[in-house]
């Protein structure tokens, strides 16, 4: 089974026609169940956009004869080996959240585009600019250009009050088909083991949504945004009913980030939470599995000055429960920085409430950006000084200190080598790596052998090149 990114409004009539009391029953009647979604679509669907993405890309003759001195003397030029251009498209979906013409979608569908273009349900066509692309949530907003019009939006709705077995309605451009709505309902809510973006926590819907759906709307029976569709499970590449869409909330925290001009403002805890097992819930004296538990403090962090502790097990952020590490970062995430949350935790047995207010990363060693060059191991990384504004960047825990990789140029030596982004560089040949300084000084050595300590993902890997 594989999980795909999604990537290449009436029955508001219908609500107002019923009573009051109907709005949450189950179609009762045949009357009811004859109703249209119809006049839903219609105010809703002109709000939904084609995202068009190009992507110019640069590649070279794949002759073996290409690396050779030689021929690279005769055929270096325009001819046989030189750089050859190719374009690729890809074909997405988008919201029209701000009559500016702001619009959503998925980053995926836009990353690495030299030209956006987006047309409406109406078929007019506009150029757009990427105004913001974030990876960590995988959600870009796009600005229409050079266009004075006010345009169709939809609303957002407060997805916190999403109920598993809601009517919703997705509506996007699949397998470039054109406009297209589907039905269903939310099948699960907080889905954490998705692995599509750094904030795990999606809604998920059998409402049928495949490949061309990516970016493009989930909305509630009020005609309000709830989710943008941003993946399927499938076998087979096509909708098998289980599909995944980011939470309006996150949404609207990332468009009103590029629509003031500030960017993304993340919150950072300051602290390293750990899943509760069946094993520690006995530990604990708990019934069943519940909560996260503080396992690491920065100190002077967020959560440190909120009074939390080594071995607190924190139950609620605000009224909503969690019970994993993605559902508190989610949770957290969509507070808004100098904003405060009351913390349900469960402390030797008692439960207390704390008060935690949402901070930037502190940037408490300067990270001295530098691209290695030359014959090293590392030549075509970025390194940068690891603080907690860099660690969170990097999705990484907070706590570390030293040289990370923060970027590794496709094809360079460390590519080839396998060096990532997020990779601590912990020694070069028996010598700490404590700065970026330090190592662009060490990588410019001219060492016959290079014996290197790299941590990724917690786990240290030792080895030797040669130079």
């Amino acid at each position: 089974m594989r999980l795909i990114k999604l990537a290449g409004m009436a029955v508001l009539g219908f609500m107002l026609s019923l009573p009051a009391t109907a709005k949450d029953k189950v179609p009762a009647s045949q009357r009811e169940m004859t109703l249209s979604f119809a006049p839903l679509v219609e105010a809703s669907a002109p709000s939904v956009v084609n995202v068009y993405a190009t992507r110019r890309v640069r590649s070279r003759s794949r002759s073996p004869f290409f690396d050779d001195p030689f021929f690279q003397r005769f055929f270096g030029g325009e001819g046989f080996g030189a750089p050859r251009e190719r374009v690729e498209r890809s074909l997405g979906s988008g919201v029209i959240v701000d009559p500016t013409g702001i619009i959503v979608t998925n980053n995926h569908v836009i990353e690495g585009a030299t030209e956006v273009r987006v047309a409406l349900a109406d078929r007019q066509e506009f150029d757009a600019e990427v105004i913001l692309d974030d990876e960590r949530t995988d959600l870009a907003i796009l600005k229409i250009k050079d266009s004075d019009k006010r345009f169709p939006a939809l609303n957002f709705a407060n997805s916190d009050e999403l109920r598993v077995g809601d009517l919703v309605l997705a509506i996007g451009n699949p397998f470039g088909v054109g406009q297209t709505v589907t039905s269903g309902i939310v099948s699960a809510l907080a889905r954490t083991q998705v692995g599509v973006t750094d904030y795990q926590f999606f809604i998920q819907t059998d409402a049928a949504i495949n490949p061309g759906n990516s970016g493009g709307a989930l909305i509630d029976m009020k005609g309000r945004l709830v989710g943008v569709n941003t993946a399927i499970f499938s076998r087979s590449g096509g909708s098998n009913g289980i599909g995944f869409a980011i939470p309006a909330n996150m949404v609207r925290l990332v468009a009103e980030g590029a629509i003031s001009g500030k960017g993304i403002q993340r919150a950072w805890l300051g602290a390293q939470l750990q899943a509760v097992t069946a094993d520690i819930a006995e530990g604990l004296g708990l019934e069943r599995p519940q909560g996260v538990l503080v396992t690491e403090l920065v100190e002077k962090g967020p959560a440190a000055k909120a009074g939390l502790q080594i071995g607190d097990l924190i139950l609620k952020v605000g009224k909503n429960d969690v019970d994993s590490p993605d559902a508190f970062g989610y949770r957290f995430a969509t507070i808004g920085l100098g904003k405060s949350v009351k913390l349900s935790v469960r402390r030797q047995g008692k439960v207390i409430e704390l008060s935690l207010k949402a901070a930037a990363a502190p940037e408490t060693t300067p990270r001295d950006s530098r691209l290695i060059e030359g014959y090293s191991p590392f030549s075509g990384a970025t390194v940068l000084n690891l603080s907690p504004a860099v660690a969170q960047e990097l999705s990484i825990p907070t706590g570390l200190a030293g040289v990370v990789i923060s970027a590794v140029k496709r094809g360079s030596q460390a590519s080839r080598l396998g060096l990532k982004r997020g990779d601590i560089v912990r020694k070069i040949n028996g010598e700490v790596v404590r700065s970026t300084k330090i190592l662009k000084t060490l990588s410019e050595q001219d060492f016959r052998l290079w014996r290197l300590e790299i941590e990724r993902d917690g786990q240290t890997i030792r080895t030797v090149i040669s130079g």
